[in-house]
């Protein structure tokens, strides 16, 4: 008998089945054998959230939540966030390897030169109320391009693909930073091509009457630090939501626009501003012990610590949490600060936490410095888009690419009602 395979006995039949083992794991498809009478669909899988679930073969990230490991492409997190540009690790992301100079130039200057947007598209975030939502504008101006470049449609086509690759990377920040002046009731702010690429997102951001803007090097650092740390996080919600989306085939712009509303949610993109309202909540660091005993007693919900993925320390939060120091040094010390790292210390220092294994993750912190940079919260799950959209199309490249993908189409299992006939109005109870 092969050692690369997995023996099931059907116990309703006494039958056994050989299904093989590759990469860890099984076929669902295969299980549609096993069968009590020829008429039957065949056995299924029930897994609610795709707990453990593969939906997809990936080369971009790999994560060991045990471990606490984040790599993409093999590359440590660590090692990209302390010696790359976001733009490299795009790059990466997108291509598989970190670029030469000649193609980092490249990539940059196509970038650079798609970051404006079509007037009409303008027009149509004028059109928000003055108090609209930064991630709903954000949303619906990223569905929209898909009608401004119809060729999108052809996501087959790898020229045609690439073109969208350029225009999503360079376009989002200006989308979130006219969302971000909409809200604030300012004029719109043009893209400043001579700026890199998170110094051009705060230049859009910040600029009032200066003839050049220059951008603080700690906030625009910190900037390509956080976008680093954000870049992909494997098969997520917004993820999944962009390769189910893609399986149809629409154009990626549309795609991405799921993707982002996935991400819009608490549970997802918002997770950092509960950890602020968390913290508001405690209000004072001689708090923090009644705060950790109620928490203990599941009076109270700690955001901000422990992952679905990590059963470890996070390793995005431990770079965040050294950027936080740099920031501060600029912006002063938010009042947040004392509070979290008091929250941290007992916690990872209390026996109930270290044996949940809740550990704080990439939100703790960055919610904290999004702050105090003077971003609103409601601002943050754009800051968090923004970087994200290259993961999402690096997945989606991948998906499109693949021969084993078909549309998405979970399967259900039925329990309601079997086969009844039509009863007129006047015979209801």
């Amino acid at each position: 008998m092969p050692s690369n395979t997995l023996t099931i006995t059907d116990n309703r039949t006494g039958k056994s089945y050989e299904v093989p083992v590759e990469n860890e794991t099984i076929r669902a498809q295969d299980l549609r054998q096993i069968k009590v009478n020829p008429q039957d669909f065949g056995l299924m899988t029930y897994d609610p959230a795709f707990m453990n679930t593969a939906s997809c073969k990936s080369t971009i990230t790999y994560i060991d939540g045990d471990a606490g490991i984040l790599r993409y492409r093999g590359y440590p997190i660590d090692q990209l966030a302390e010696k790359a540009t976001y733009l490299e690790v795009a790059y990466l992301v997108l291509y598989g390897e970190l670029p030469n100079k000649a193609q980092l130039a490249d990539w940059t200057y196509n970038v650079t030169h798609h970051t404006f947007l079509h007037e009409s598209t303008k027009h149509l975030m004028e059109a928000f109320r003055y108090d609209a939502h930064p991630m709903s504008m954000f949303i619906s101006v990223v569905a929209a391009l898909s009608s401004f470049y119809p060729e999108a449609k052809q996501v087959k086509d790898p020229d045609v693909r690439q073109k969208q690759i350029y225009r999503l990377i360079a376009k989002v920040p200006t989308i979130a930073a006219f969302s971000y002046r909409h809200t604030r009731g300012l004029p719109y702010v043009y893209p400043d091509n001579d700026l890199s690429y998170p110094g051009n997102f705060l230049n859009m951001l910040d600029k009032m009457t200066q003839a050049k803007y220059e951008p603080d090097p700690v906030k625009e650092h910190a900037l390509d630090v956080l976008f680093i740390l954000h870049a992909d996080h494997e098969q997520n919600c917004g993820t999944n939501a962009m390769r189910a989306i893609g399986s149809s085939m629409v154009d990626p712009y549309s795609a991405m626009a799921g993707a982002a509303a996935a991400l819009y949610g608490p549970l997802h993109g918002g997770a950092n501003e509960e950890v602020l309202k968390m913290l508001t909540e405690i209000g004072h660091v001689k708090n923090v012990p009644a705060f950790i005993d109620r928490v203990k007693k599941k009076e109270k919900l700690l955001m901000g610590f422990g992952h679905r993925v990590y059963k470890n320390y996070d390793p995005r939060a431990k770079i965040i949490k050294k950027t936080a120091d740099e920031v501060f040094k600029v912006t002063g010390v938010n009042p947040m600060l004392e509070i979290a790292l008091e929250l941290e210390r007992i916690a990872l220092q209390d026996d109930y936490f270290v044996s949940h294994k809740l550990y704080p993750n990439v939100d703790f912190y960055s919610g904290i410095i999004y702050q105090a940079m003077g971003f609103p919260v409601e601002f943050f799950p754009v800051l968090f888009a923004i970087p994200r959209t290259s993961g999402w199309l690096a997945q989606w490249v991948e998906l499109v690419n693949d021969p084993d993908q078909k549309i998405a189409r979970p399967r259900q299992i039925y329990l309601g009602a079997d086969q009844r006939d039509f009863v007129p109005m006047d015979q209801r109870k």
